[in-house]
């Protein structure tokens, strides 16, 4: 598979590098292709079946049902019950997860915990176990390749951004760029909390540094600034995740100012989707939410 291009975009007067790694591929792109580079390149005789869990828009699911349906690997998917909405009006990620082959099952929420804690211990050889969001030691050997490319295309930048939910892109990023600073923030939960789930994969380097947001954001709610700066974004030439990509821009546009970055795209556009949805129902379709006042 080729290298993603880096394309140009300007946004309030500056210039940033994109690393379009969301045009990978339709369903396996972006970091989640880089996660599960190892596993792309495991020969399909190695395996019978992958187990996951997580929720039911996760991008890292879909991707999994996309890689499994190549390999003709069985997919199993864990969650905690679904609404009886989402089971009578299938959309987004999860539909198409399915469609794919996806077998997905529920778990009562005072199972699910202490389920999920014995999967690795309850399975054979010739089954696989992803964990939630892709966050795995074996990740860092496609986040390597990701480093090479962004080697060889030879740009002058002062630092690396891209957003984090587990952080294990950003964190395998810092450790095989140590002549660049990485720069990233946390989608889910806070900077302490970030920096737990990056420490129990490997050390922090120190190039690495996790920007705070100026204002504490719950995963995956609508905000207002969020859709406008997707929109903006959008207008400049790029579409964008609805999950990740806007905190990790405003925080981007306050605090690193002066500075030439190349913003790593993550992918993750399919669940805009469902996203998009959420928004409507909030703040008014598309239209309405473009004549309020711009970020």
């Amino acid at each position: 598979m080729q290298a993603s291009p880096i394309t140009k975009l300007f946004l309030d007067g500056r210039e940033f590098l994109v690393k379009r790694d969301d045009l990978i591929d339709p369903y396996l792109a972006g970091n989640k292709y880089r996660k599960l580079y190892k596993l792309l390149k495991t020969p399909k005789e190695s395996l019978l079946s992958v187990i996951s869990y997580g929720g039911t828009q996760s991008n890292a699911m879909l991707a999994l049902a996309a890689l499994c349906q190549k390999k003709g690997w069985q997919f199993v998917y864990y969650t905690k019950p679904v609404s009886q909405f989402l089971k009578e009006h299938k959309e987004g990620n999860y539909a198409d997860a399915l469609s794919l082959g996806m077998e997905h099952r529920e778990l009562e929420e005072n199972l699910y915990r202490e389920f999920i804690a014995s999967l690795c211990l309850d399975t054979g050889a010739d089954t696989f176990v992803v964990h939630q969001g892709g966050a795995d030691e074996g990740a860092q050997e496609g986040v390597e390749v990701l480093a090479e490319e962004i080697l060889h295309a030879d740009i002058k930048v002062d630092a690396i951004v891209t957003p984090s939910g587990t952080g294990t892109t950003a964190l395998f990023l810092a450790k095989a760029l140590p002549m660049y600073k990485i720069y990233t923030t946390p989608s889910i939960g806070s900077v302490e909390y970030l920096q737990e789930q990056m420490s129990a994969l490997a050390t922090i380097p120190p190039n690495l540094t996790i920007l705070q947001p100026k204002k504490k954001y719950h995963f995956a709610k609508p905000y207002r600034e969020f859709l406008e700066i997707q929109q903006r974004l959008e207008d400049a030439g790029v579409c964008f995740d609805l999950l990740y990509a806007p905190l990790m821009w405003l925080t981007l546009l306050e605090q690193c100012r002066d500075e030439k970055i190349l913003y790593v795209h993550s992918g993750g556009v399919s669940g805009n989707t469902s996203m998009l949805k959420r928004y409507e129902k909030k703040f008014g379709k598309r239209g309405e939410a473009e004549a309020s006042p711009k970020v």
